[in-house]
């Protein structure tokens, strides 16, 4: 095949999934399911006919994918959000996927008649939650919920990526090593894990002094952060930390510092992540063989089931144990544990590997992903309804717009949705006193656009973009919900 062809092929592929991408925005279907579904027909056993089994490859695009995923996650992550549930989010990421992964690697070994380790091993690949893939849902159906559920699970699926990749490497080198022993892995992982934290902040707070001291044509900005976020990734692996949690820290260092063209490099990092998602679902979903798997489809089917409904649930309940999460917040984080792309990523060791049961690991990974993804994901508002968890708060969704100017460098567009009980309908922009800082520059209503003056008046269901930095912004908040309440 001729590079020329090459480039045709890529490029229709990723088309498709950007076309296709607008049925998950219609039916709330997760977007990985396309994408993976669109490589497994253009496979060859589908009609696309394009024979690929290079595993390496395929592993190099998911790694370098997750490292700007993860970067871009850490990014739009508000410390401010994240900081009161810090502790019951690291309990999650790391005791919760162990419980998780031990429980389905004990019903593994008996569905699938695998040596203990091994069963352990899938249990490790398969702990890892994707939420991206829930708030994709989520927003398009228009549900949101509460604090700090929300930003609970946020915090869940970008720190607990670093513990499942530790363990599947840990297991794969125990499985074709002797030099390795239990405790070794576990001194081995503290080491990892706080050698990517120390990296990964050293690169953030790096990354934020060249950004705001270089003096820079406004488009070699973007490949700066490009260029950096690869290098602590390498920084960390070469000093034996945990690169993916370095890029996480970096990128989360770097989106609550004060930086010049923060809106242009946050919605250019939002560009590559989707580039990033949609290369790394084609490789994988090009990777599988769906002839392979209807013979593990009944008991793939009982190992999503058990996943879904028992290891999960449960390793949430026990890991958040002495928490103030009651059952119901419990039930909704517990089945918002989406899987995703990292455990198919993951599987892609252990075949490298040579490990006997690789290519039916990776099999079976693939399909209990794909039931996760499609029952969990398309169930996720009805859960939501049914728990009666949408968040009845003052919503308010950053939007970083690159043609408003900023206040500050801390300054950001956000969404301000006006709810119907709110006592701010009827009540015109001077009334609103807004704080130093804030600035009202649009409001949505319906399909009209209003550039507002001070006379304009707010209605219910009004989407107010308001300009405000940090400190301003949480004064808004605690206005507008003070305001609510009372009407």
């Amino acid at each position: 095949m001729s590079t020329e062809s090459i480039f045709v092929i890529a490029g229709s592929l990723v088309l498709i999934s950007i076309m296709v991408s607008t049925v998950s925005d219609r039916w709330g279907i997760p977007a990985l399911v396309l994408f993976m579904g669109i490589g497994m027909l253009a496979g060859s056993d589908g009609p696309g006919d394009i024979y690929f089994d290079n595993v390496k490859i395929a592993q190099v695009v998911g790694i370098v994918a997750l490292i700007y995923i993860l970067f871009s996650g850490g990014l739009e992550t508000h410390w401010n959000r994240i900081k009161p549930i810090i502790g019951p989010g690291l309990l999650l990421a790391n005791i919760g996927v162990m419980i998780s992964a031990t429980m389905v690697a004990a019903v593994a070994v008996w569905l699938f008649d695998l040596p203990p380790l091994v069963g352990l091993l899938l249990g490790a690949i398969i702990s890892s939650t994707d939420a991206a893939a829930v708030f994709n849902v989520l927003r398009t159906r228009g549900v949101r919920l509460p604090e700090p559920v929300e930003s609970l699970i946020e915090l869940e699926s970008g720190s607990n990526d670093p513990i499942a990749v530790f363990l599947t490497i840990g297991l794969t080198s125990f499985l074709t090593s002797s030099n390795h022993s239990v405790g070794a892995l576990a001194v081995e992982f503290v080491m990892e894990m706080a050698l990517g934290v120390i990296i990964g902040g050293l690169g953030g707070f790096l990354i934020t002094w060249l950004i705001n001291r270089l003096r820079l044509q406004d488009g070699l900005y973007p490949v700066l952060t490009l260029t950096m976020t690869i290098m602590v990734y390498g920084a960390a692996v070469l000093v034996h930390g945990n690169g993916f949690l370095a890029v996480y820290v970096a990128g989360l260092v770097v989106g609550n510092r004060p930086i010049i063209h923060r809106r242009s490099l946050i919605r250019f990092h939002e560009g590559i992540a989707w580039l990033m998602q949609i290369a790394m679902f084609l490789t994988l979903g090009l990777l599988v063989f769906p002839s392979q798997l209807p013979p593990l489809m009944g008991s793939g089917i009982l190992l999503a089931l058990f996943l879904m409904f028992v290891a999960r649930p449960l390793s949430v309940i026990i890991a958040l144990g002495f928490t103030r999460f009651n059952i119901r917040e419990r039930v909704m984080i517990a089945w918002a544990g989406l899987r995703g792309a990292v455990p198919i990523v993951l599987a892609t060791f252990p075949l490298i590997a040579g490990i006997p049961e690789a290519n039916k690991l990776f099999h079976i990974i693939f399909f209990v992903v794909l039931a996760s993804v499609t029952v969990q994901g398309m169930s996720i508002g009805w859960v939501a309804d049914k728990l009666k968890l949408h968040s009845h708060e003052i919503q308010i969704n950053s939007k970083p717009l690159d043609f408003i100017p900023e206040i500050s460098p801390e300054s950001t567009v956000y969404e301000v949705v006006v709810p119907d009980d709110a006592r701010l309908a009827g009540r015109n922009i001077m009334e609103l006193q807004l704080p130093r800082g804030a600035l009202v520059v649009l409001i949505r209503r319906g399909r009209e656009t209003i550039v507002p003056s001070g006379n304009t008046r707010v209605q219910a269901n009004d989407k107010i973009l308001m300009l405000a930095d940090q400190q301003a912004l949480e004064v808004i908040n605690q206005r507008l919900n003070i305001a609510k309440q009372a009407g």
